[in-house]
């Protein structure tokens, strides 16, 4: 054990180091406010410092008018230089919707900043809607990921959640539930692909009807062995696979739902569902096209924008067009909801099912969905691109054919990404066009040779995504890395009929014999035989290793977790830095928004913090071995000790009002990290004594401050008086933290 004096030796020896910490939104944010204060409270005297970063929705706006730092480009830039030891907590991808209510609270709050211009007319417009676009959907991924994932289940954590496994619904063999997708006409259909044997650059250009060519993007730089593929979205095949789709369902009295990616593919995925909306209310859009174009009518938005700008026009006719709006339900088959106490759709904003989420949502409950009678219903899912779809395809054939997954019994699936540097689709935002005319969109290199051509019509979604090499490289690299280290079978899922996956084939064939691989468990196979392998071994209770790109990583990563653990939030994600350095990512958000729903209702806030626990144990850990700085490796150590135990005690938030919350599982952290620090440090004894002795007192007031509604200041910039307030209730919990010293 360490006196006093020895910890005090130990400081002086410790070179200053700063973890940073971001400060995002919802849930996550809010529990920064009770957590943060613990772990200052824990690192200050290790001479670690623990910097709070604002990469917020609101933050970010801010920023990219000059009216707040750039914390976003600063932690960009730190991942590039290898100097990154960042604990990145879930955030905002905002969708159109989600913006135009944060640049509206922001103005309310006094905040210089225009209005979202929806259809610009000049260029002063065009560029508030290209400075408006750096925060849209995945601003904030793309930048930090100078890395690929590692993403797995703490052994601790998978320990609790098969001895106290989450109820999930019987699957029935002759379930409706099915995946729609589409058979031609769709991103899959039209990809090309190749490998590049030079750096060199291309440009993007649209040749239309009458020759006359129009430059989209003048200059890409492509580096020697990166993968760039090109694709188009034909929406008239789209239009017709949808409405066949709905007819379809209608005959056989199936609900149906969507399920797309708004938030992150946000110039592809509001488009597409746009589509759905106007084809889904196609009677009413027909008969009223004129009037929509009039005022603004912009179905990419969702179905409550389009109610919304109706019932705010002036145009006479409005209560009739809502009728109409209205009675299209009667001709399509029943739309699955996300809140049918209030009567908000699958349909209504783009950002309210996100496809990682909300799939594997349908696995757990019997392949269901609520519907407007706030009951579970089988549906018909759909997912218009092929590229991903065969996955939960091969999921719900699984469960019809073996029944629902027993949490108790079943095993893991991890992940390795591949995600460093924008791969894949996740970068295609800046090189995403909506076809202005019929004609083709080509990519020609600086040599003047066509590397990709596609014909196109007027509104078809063309895009083209890039993936470098050197990550690649590294991807194959912490694939083997985990084969290694866990012994588990470890598929990369690549599926040869599609073009990208055959060139990344290729690649990972090339990169494999560079490694020792004797004796490891090896293989390529397509998504939906991986689905189906990893199925099979999961039953068994054995684990496996998925090796995916970068929207399959973040599909799994929420697929397998859910079914595992009840909720993606607790599994570790290290992201090791292809320079050097570290981000420890946090978990899953997406269940965020409902949760501040309720606090601010009811005071009682259900997020969990296991994966932030999780995440600083690991930097701890990480930045003693990478700095020889022993107290920093004992914080983390003791950490994990902590989180442990609080799983062991079934110490973890609860769903109801009046009960335990993230505020009482961080005290119960704060006092079992204190114990275990203080059997190496007496430094530590006074604080474990005091929130021992009081933990009654403490774990009441963080109870009775619950049942009345919370005023928060605001959502997407919270007062933060008013947010410590309600987040740290306890005077003894705060004096003891704050203070240093023992409360009686």
């Amino acid at each position: 054990m360490l006196c006093r004096r020895g910890a005090a030796v130990l400081r002086r020896k410790f070179s200053a180091t700063t973890i940073k910490y971001t400060k995002t939104d919802e849930a996550p944010m809010l529990a920064t406010y009770a957590l943060l204060p613990i772990i200052k409270r824990f690192t200050d005297p290790a001479g670690i410092g623990v910097e709070l970063t604002d990469i917020s929705v609101a933050g970010r706006v801010l920023s990219v008018f000059g009216l707040a730092p750039d914390n976003l480009s600063q932690l960009g830039d730190l991942a590039k230089q290898g100097k990154a030891n960042i604990i990145k907590l879930p955030n905002v991808s905002a969708s159109m919707p989600q913006l135009l209510d944060a640049i509206a609270e922001l103005q309310a709050k006094g905040y210089d900043i225009p209005n979202y211009p929806t259809n610009p007319s000049n260029d002063k417009e065009r560029e508030i809607q290209s400075t408006y676009s750096k925060v849209i959907g995945s601003a904030v991924n793309p930048v930090l990921r100078e890395g690929n994932s590692d993403r797995r289940v703490a052994p601790p954590v998978k320990t609790y959640a098969q001895n106290h496994p989450k109820r999930m619904g019987k699957w029935r063999t002759e379930a409706k539930t099915d995946v729609a997708h589409m058979t031609g006409g769709d991103f899959f259909s039209s990809e090309q692909s190749t490998s590049m044997t030079r750096a060199a650059s291309v440009r993007i250009e649209m040749v239309a009807k009458d020759g006359t060519t129009t430059v989209l993007k003048p200059e890409v730089k492509l580096q020697e062995g990166e993968v760039i593929d090109a694709s188009v979205m034909r929406v008239a095949q789209l239009r017709t696979f949808v409405e066949e789709t709905l007819q379809e369902c209608k005959r056989t009295n199936t609900m149906v739902s969507l399920h797309l990616k708004a938030t992150m593919m946000k110039v592809s995925d509001p488009i597409v569902f746009g589509h759905a909306v106007s084809v889904f209310f196609k009677d009413a859009f027909e008969k009223h096209a004129s009037d929509f174009a009039k005022i603004g009518v912009n179905p990419n938005l969702g179905l409550a924008s389009v109610l919304s700008t109706v019932q705010n026009s002036s145009l006479p006719n409005k209560d009739q067009i809502l009728a109409d709006i209205d009675a299209c339900y009667q001709n399509r088959p029943s739309l699955a909801m996300v809140d049918s106490d209030r009567g908000i759709t699958n349909l209504h904003v783009p950002s309210d099912i996100i496809i990682d989420a909300s799939m594997p949502n349908v696995v757990r409950d019997s392949g269901s969905m609520w519907n407007k009678d706030n009951e579970l219903e089988e549906t018909v899912c759909i997912i218009p691109d092929r590229c991903y779809a065969g996955v939960y395809k091969a999921m719900f054939d699984d469960c019809k054919a073996h029944g629902q997954f027993d949490a108790g019994t079943m095993g893991n699936v991890s992940n390795v990404g591949l995600m460093a540097q924008k791969a894949e689709e996740y970068g295609s935002h800046d090189k995403t066009f909506e076809a202005a005319s019929e004609g083709t969109i080509r990519v020609v290199d600086d040599q003047g040779n066509q590397v990709f051509s596609h014909d196109v019509a007027k509104g078809d979604i063309w895009r083209m995504c890039q993936t470098k090499d050197a990550p690649i490289k590294d991807w194959v690299k912490l694939a083997v890395s985990r084969a290694r280290a866990t012994g588990d079978p470890t598929i990369f899922w690549l599926n040869p009929e599609r073009a990208h996956d055959r060139v990344m084939k290729e690649k990972v064939e090339k990169y494999l014999p560079n490694h020792d691989t004797n004796g490891l468990h090896i293989s390529i196979m397509s998504p939906p035989e991986a689905t189906k392998f990893s199925c099979e071994q999961i039953r068994k209770g054995k684990n496996a290793i998925s090796c995916t790109g970068n929207v399959l990583r973040d599909y799994l990563t929420d697929l397998f977790p859910i079914l595992e653990l009840g909720t993606s939030a607790k599994m570790l994600s290290i992201v090791p830095m292809l320079e050097g350095g570290a981000m420890y990512e946090t978990g899953a958000g997406g269940s965020a928004p409902k949760h501040v729903q309720q606090f601010v209702k009811e005071g009682h806030l259900r997020w969990d913090s296991l994966g932030e626990y999780l995440a600083l144990a690991t930097s701890l850990e990480d930045l003693g071995q990478s700095t020889n700085n022993e107290r920093a490796t004992l914080l983390g150590q003791t950490l994990s000790t902590a989180t442990g135990k609080l799983l062991d005690e079934n110490l973890s938030p609860s769903r109801k009002v009046n009960e335990r919350d993230n505020r009482g599982s961080t005290f119960y952290i704060a006092r079992y990290w204190a114990e275990a620090m203080a059997k190496h440090d007496d430094s530590f004894k006074d604080l474990a004594d005091g929130l021992r002795d009081n933990e009654e007192k403490i774990a009441q007031e963080l109870i009775t401050c619950q049942g009345t509604p919370v005023d928060l200041g605001g959502y997407y910039m919270v007062d933060d008086v008013k947010a410590e307030k309600a987040m740290r209730p306890s005077a003894i919990f705060n004096k003891l933290i704050d203070g240093h010293t023992k409360t009686n």
